[in-house]
């Protein structure tokens, strides 16, 4: 795959899968980005830094997956179990060269002010990281107000942030904040429309850094391990479905580019799950009405997010098809046969395959020749392409092993 995309767009869509988490709030890292840089123009920071407490601040939640995880931070000024979001997030991060320079940060965004001094970490890091718990606060304080009456709450927030000065927060930061955001203005900003202008304007003045083929594969691993970690029966999955329509793919006859393609495509194409409370996706019988359409979004959700990265048209197309039948019968788009390119077919069978083998809240992994039955069943049925399943009935040893990557081979 000829890789032609910018790094700002793919951290600007992880962002954006990131803040589905809040399920009824989008915006949450890009707000912290936003006061991120306000408050690094008002510290003289230069460009470069203002650039990095940025991405920080879209990123700094990589860790969060679970919607109780994110209200316990969202809900609670000073929760016990922070830190943990913290390592995951260094975690991913760190093993992402292009990002791994955010990873130190993203580690210590929860770390009080006056325990720095236990830690052996550079002052100006510290800053960095504790700048950012800053604006985090002072988000999750301004998040049940956020509206036309946001400007009504803004002397409270200001005043609980400095009463924990000294002790969560360096003294000069808080002094900086409450400067900054005496303003109505610094509030006024967080609106929606004018976060998307301020988007905008950062993605205009950064500085292009192209993706090849191997780094676009690992950002969309990162974004496939911030979807899987969302419950401990999926975890993996995204991986799971990637390699098998790949191996689909070459046992088909496609070239290397729409392989390359088909394999971003398994490891994003469950983004939108993100949104999904955990009490659905976990939820150990049958869906409700409302939680079954809560749940057949995702896919919808994914494709909103892959489709603002430039170059990857028809990976965000494959992608958002992958619950989409050949009788017109799927999800969210009703595209019938027609309509479905071959990649988005054989990602389909992929991920049907690869989410039977895994053990799930609602019953056990089924064993691959059960696997195949139901696969055979329902292309006959007119839902499945009737050659992708084919290509699992001859290979199916490979394909098992793929989709699980050999960790259940024996089962």
């Amino acid at each position: 795959m000829q890789a032609n995309v910018d790094l700002r767009h793919a951290v600007y869509a992880l962002s954006d899968a990131l803040d589905l988490v809040g399920v009824n709030d989008f915006f949450h890292g890009k707000r912290v980005g936003l006061m991120a840089v306000e408050m690094a123009r008002g510290l003289g920071f230069d460009f470069e830094a203002q650039n990095e407490l940025f991405d920080t601040g879209l990123l700094h939640d990589c860790g969060v997956s679970s919607t109780a995880m994110h209200q316990n931070l969202v809900e609670q000024m000073n929760w016990s179990g922070a830190q943990g979001h913290c390592e995951w997030g260094y975690a991913l991060l760190r093993g992402f060269s292009h990002l791994a320079h955010l990873a130190p940060a993203v580690l210590y965004h929860h770390t009080h002010w006056r325990d720095f001094a236990r830690f052996d970490v550079d002052p100006l890091l510290a800053r960095k990281a504790n700048l950012i718990f800053l604006v985090d606060r002072a988000d999750a304080l301004a998040a049940p107000h956020y509206g036309p009456e946001l400007l009504l709450h803004k002397e409270a927030i200001r005043d609980t942030l400095a009463g924990f000065s000294g002790d969560m927060f360096e003294p000069a930061l808080v002094e900086a904040f409450l400067d900054i955001s005496r303003a109505d203005a610094f509030w006024l900003i967080l609106e929606p429309r004018h976060i998307q202008n301020f988007l905008g304007e950062m993605l205009h003045h950064g500085q292009p850094r192209q993706l090849d083929f191997h780094d676009l594969r690992r950002m969309a691993r990162l974004f496939s391990h911030v979807v899987d970690a969302k419950s401990p029966f999926t975890a993996a999955h995204s991986q799971g479905v990637a390699r098998l329509a790949r191996l689909l793919g070459e046992l088909d006859g496609l070239d290397a580019d729409t392989c390359d393609k088909l394999e971003i495509a398994g490891l994003m194409h469950d983004l939108g799950k993100l949104q999904v409370p955990d009490e659905i996706l976990d939820k150990p019988g049958p869906l409700s009405v409302s939680e079954r359409l809560a749940m057949n979004r995702h896919s919808f959700e994914t494709y909103q997010i892959l489709r603002r990265i430039p170059g990857l048209g028809e990976v965000a197309a494959w992608a958002a098809y992958h619950h989409e039948t050949l009788d017109g019968g799927g999800y969210p788009y009703r595209l019938s046969a027609g309509g479905l390119p071959r990649p988005a077919r054989l990602l389909a069978v992929a991920d049907v395959f690869q989410a039977m083998a895994q053990k799930r809240p609602y019953r056990d992994s089924m064993p691959p020749a059960h696997i195949l039955d139901l696969l055979l069943q329902r292309a006959r049925d007119g839902q499945l392409d009737p050659g992708a399943v084919a290509l699992v009935e001859r290979h199916l040893d490979a394909c098992w092993r793929a989709a699980l990557d050999g960790t259940e081979a024996t089962n």
